[in-house]
């Protein structure tokens, strides 16, 4: 079983930044595509990036593509993801995710492993 513990979220204004990390358990991280989830109360979860094993491919949701950035370090264990230009929509409980196959999916029933999550507040 893998184990995902993120961190890095907070306060910040609009037009801020932050960079949230997730760091998973296990020695074959690089085996395993990667994602960022976030779910607002009252709303479902939602896609926000994702990452192949090896960190050759990312994908965006269209709202976070050129604000977001998603990117690993194997030797670490530890996917990131920095938030540049924040917005009080993207205020919402951050996940990471491990799907058991290289090739990253942008469905949440594709991933396999979960973190606990992290809140992010954008204030306007």
């Amino acid at each position: 079983q893998v184990h995902l513990v993120e961190s890095g979220g907070g306060l910040v204004q609009a037009g801020g930044s932050l960079r949230l990390s997730c760091a998973a358990s296990g020695r074959t991280f690089s085996l395993y595509a990667m994602g960022w989830f976030r779910q607002a109360p009252g709303k479902e979860r939602e896609f926000v990036a994702a990452i192949s094993g090896s960190g050759g491919n990312t994908y965006y949701a269209d709202s976070m593509k050129g604000r977001f950035t998603i990117s690993r370090d194997n030797a670490k264990n530890t996917v990131y993801l920095q938030m540049n230009s924040l917005k009080p929509e993207d205020t919402a409980v951050y996940y990471c995710a491990l799907k058991t196959f290289a090739v990253p999916g942008t469905s949440v029933i594709e991933y396999d492993y979960w973190g606990q999550g992290t809140q992010v507040t954008v204030s306007s």
